[in-house]
């Protein structure tokens, strides 16, 4: 493994060996983890808006070279599998829109489209980078993966960058339970 991401595993007191696969690769790719979550439930992934709003920022972003006061687009959401309605990720973003390209800042807002779907089609050039990864109790988004409030979930924030500029910071989240177990067909009640 990376050691940059090693160490951020580290650093969160993540037990690596308890990890699946799957997770530890959710938590160490710099990857679209829409197309992963398709590729191992073999099931279309559609993505849900929780909420979307622009908001003023109250504190400094470093990672993103964000001032208190900065205007973003703070961004609530879920992956969910199309045939099983099964929530997989929880994700909170912070956009900060007059970086981004008309066209693509436009499929962001106007659709439902998952921001990596539209990396792709939008041949989108960007590098991310894994600022924290960490576990956390669910708290109030226990409720869509069917789990307690006090259950962990595991996460990871991550920048991603474009013409050289910060454009977003990303956390997604599921919960510690999820991804143990191998998939091996959509709907399977022991893969999630």
């Amino acid at each position: 493994m990376r050691d940059d991401l090693s160490q951020s595993l580290n650093r969160s007191q993540i037990d690596k060996s308890a990890l699946s696969t799957f997770q530890r690769i959710l938590l160490t790719t710099d990857g679209t983890v829409t197309y992963m979550l398709e590729a191992y439930f073999f099931e279309s992934i559609q993505l849900v808006k929780l909420s979307e709003e622009l908001v003023i920022l109250g504190r400094d972003i470093p990672p993103m070279d964000l001032q208190q006061g900065t205007e973003v687009l703070e961004r609530k959401i879920l992956l969910q599998g199309k045939i099983s309605r099964r929530n997989y990720i929880y994700a909170e973003s912070l956009l900060v829109l007059d970086r981004m390209d008309e066209k693509f800042r436009e499929e962001l807002l106007k659709t439902q489209t998952p921001i990596g779907q539209i990396w792709r089609a939008q041949r989108v050039e960007s590098f991310k980078e894994i600022i924290d990864t960490g576990k956390e109790t669910a708290n109030n988004i226990s409720g869509y993966f069917n789990i307690e409030a006090g259950e962990n979930f595991l996460f990871r924030t991550y920048c991603v960058w474009s013409n050289r500029k910060p454009t977003m910071m990303i956390t997604e989240k599921f919960p510690e339970s999820s991804f143990k177990k191998a998939a091996t067909n959509v709907g399977n009640s022991d893969e999630v």
